[in-house]
């Protein structure tokens, strides 16, 4: 009786197990980069590559652009600074602000400068070099790129909601401030609603 027991015990913990690791696995299917796949309806990596190439693309429009290389003679150079998340929802800022820096650079017409934390660590990689890399291969202090320009925004959003029926609207701000007279020669916004039922 006992070995009856313990063998349909084991049977059951055995099948309890293969049962619990077969409903674990998922399907996963590889798609392209680009496609669009809104499954929540919350801010995603399609909103912020859209966002960022229509913005940049807006800017290099305007007259600052031709106004400071007509005055100079030279490309403009921008840092992007804060870019602050007052939306109802976790954004990760950082994927937005490369997305960004990757429209500046490609659009050709811009220079950009490393800022934050990555500036930082370029400084104390700089300062390493000066103590322990040969003098002709050390990076020199002092001889970092000025920036002209800073670009600051802040990503906003307003949820309307009845039932099982919500409306999500975001919206998205940003400035671009001549960083010697604090004139702000750009502004630009871009908006996004989303109905979810």
């Amino acid at each position: 009786m006992k070995f009856k027991t313990l063998f349909l015990a084991t049977a059951l913990l055995s099948g309890s197990m293969l049962f619990n690791a077969c409903k674990g696995t998922q399907q996963v299917t590889r798609v392209d980069e680009n496609a669009v796949i809104d499954l929540s309806g919350r801010w995603n990596e399609t909103d912020s590559r859209l966002v960022a190439e229509e913005m940049i693309s807006d800017m290099l429009l305007r007259p600052w652009l031709n106004e400071f290389e007509s005055a100079t003679g030279k490309r403009p150079v921008i840092v992007v600074g804060i870019i602050k998340n007052k939306s109802h929802e976790h954004v990760a800022v950082e994927t937005f602000i490369k997305d960004i820096e990757k429209s500046v650079l490609n659009s050709g017409k811009i220079r950009i400068v490393t800022a934050g934390e990555a500036r930082e660590e370029l400084r104390k990689e700089r300062a390493d070099q000066n103590k322990f890399a040969t003098p002709e291969t050390t990076a020199k202090w002092g001889r970092e790129l000025g920036a002209d320009f800073i670009l600051q925004g802040v990503l906003n959003s307003i949820v309307d909601s009845n039932g099982k029926q919500k409306v999500v609207f975001y919206q998205t701000d940003l400035e671009l401030t001549n960083i010697e007279s604090n004139e702000k020669v750009w502004i630009g916004d871009k908006k996004i609603k989303k109905v979810i039922e």
